[in-house]
């Protein structure tokens, strides 16, 4: 399953392209947020990605060591290992220079090792852990890119990678149960992944219902990042504002299909990202950032950046 900053079903060449080049050709939602950014920030950001997208191709994959390998990595990420690839060993420099906490790099490969199996969750809680593993840890790193510099800001940016990788599941139900993934919880949705791949007729109606829980769940998230991204920045909050409401509209669009998912991906074109983006200048007047809901995390204790209650 791909993390929902890695928007793109291409293959990637992420290990011998430059940063920037990987975020263009393989996550265009993000790279038009980026162009936002500045230099600097963005060439963090675009570095801070190609690492992931360098993981998540590994754990998507077809090579026959690719648990094997993620493992390598994560033992380097914990300090038990020497040598895991230039890879690695750039996103560990980037860490260094930028404060990234390890930790939140060592869940996104538990994530992907957790993909290497049979998927088949069970519960909103089991869902919420995943798309803080995949996703919500993406986000704690990426304040840090950022030069965040709000302690506070870290409960946000994980609402807002749960809310992206809820909507990435929601747009690739069919797709990820065709690799014997599924990521809708059984309390929701009482079939397989193989009988969800058939996509036939009368799974519609039940799958569908599914998929706008999902869009539901990730509005919670999305209301609360809203929020927080007044934390950050000016400049990188109007970056994070763009790519939150670009990625969102992923799940209006799916909405305006009728949530029809055994058709496939949806996509948002150009001209709506545009128009997304003006509309973002709304949000940057200063406003007050309430507390956290902490109901958002009660499924997270013991996670990197999640507060202890």
């Amino acid at each position: 399953m791909e993390n929902s900053l890695l928007d793109s079903s291409t293959p990637s060449s992420s290990q011998s392209s430059p940063p920037k080049q990987v975020l263009a050709r393989h996550g265009k939602s993000f790279y038009w947020a980026s162009l936002f950014l500045g230099t600097t920030l963005a060439d963090r950001a675009a570095r801070l990605y190609q690492f992931c997208r360098f993981v998540d191709d590994l754990a998507d994959g077809d090579l026959s060591d690719r648990q094997e390998s993620l493992e390598d990595i994560r033992q380097r990420l914990s300090g038990q290992s020497r040598n895991a690839g230039a890879e690695t060993e750039a996103f560990i420099e980037l860490a260094t220079d930028n404060n990234i906490p390890l930790i939140a790099a060592r869940e996104l490969l538990d994530g992907m090792l957790k993909d290497q199996q049979p998927i088949d969750v069970q519960d909103k809680a089991e869902l919420l852990r995943y798309c803080h593993a995949v996703a919500g840890t993406v986000g704690l790193m990426m304040c840090r890119v950022l030069n965040c510099q709000h302690s506070r800001a870290d409960s946000f940016a994980i609402d807002l990678g749960i809310a992206m990788q809820l909507t990435n599941i929601s747009r690739d139900v069919l797709e990820d149960a065709k690799m014997g993934r599924r990521y809708v919880p059984a309390s929701w949705v009482d079939l397989s992944a193989a009988e969800i791949a058939e996509a036939d007729p009368s799974c519609h109606n039940a799958v569908a219902k599914g998929v706008e829980q999902l869009l539901d769940l990730a509005e919670d998230y999305y209301q609360s990042a809203l929020l927080g991204i007044q934390l950050l920045p000016f400049r990188s909050r109007f970056s994070i504002n763009v790519a939150l409401r670009v990625y969102r509209q992923i799940g209006w669009v799916l909405r305006r299909r009728k949530l029809r998912w055994w058709q496939g991906r949806v996509y948002v074109n150009n001209a709506e990202k545009a128009l997304l983006s003006l509309r973002s200048l709304m949000d940057l007047r200063p406003r007050a950032v309430p507390q956290h809901r902490a109901e958002l995390h009660q499924y997270l204790q013991g996670l990197a950046g999640v507060d202890s209650k």
